[in-house]
């Protein structure tokens, strides 16, 4: 399911138009985005949390030359899904 999939599902399910359920998508998205940027966790009861885990420097290779390369710390965005996400699925 893609973007425009969920929207129309959301816009069907829920009885909005397409443009409200559009806005109502892109919301929670930007929402989420902005709570893990802060560095705050987004627990959806249920469903499951969206978290931020943060990343060492590491060294790797490059693999055209070989040689080794420092590879920057960094913040990767994570999901962990919760039970009842789990049981829907199973």
């Amino acid at each position: 399911m893609n973007k425009n999939e969920l929207t129309s599902a959301v816009a069907e399910t829920s009885g909005l138009s397409k443009s409200d359920a559009s806005n109502a998508v892109e919301a929670v998205f930007d929402t989420i985005q902005k709570a893990l940027a802060n560095g705050d966790e987004v627990r959806l009861v249920g469903f499951g949390t969206f978290s931020v885990a943060k990343r060492k420097e590491s060294t790797g290779r490059n693999p055209r030359t070989g040689e080794p390369m420092t590879i920057k710390a960094s913040n990767q965005p994570k999901f962990k899904a919760g039970k009842g996400l789990k049981d829907a699925v199973n």
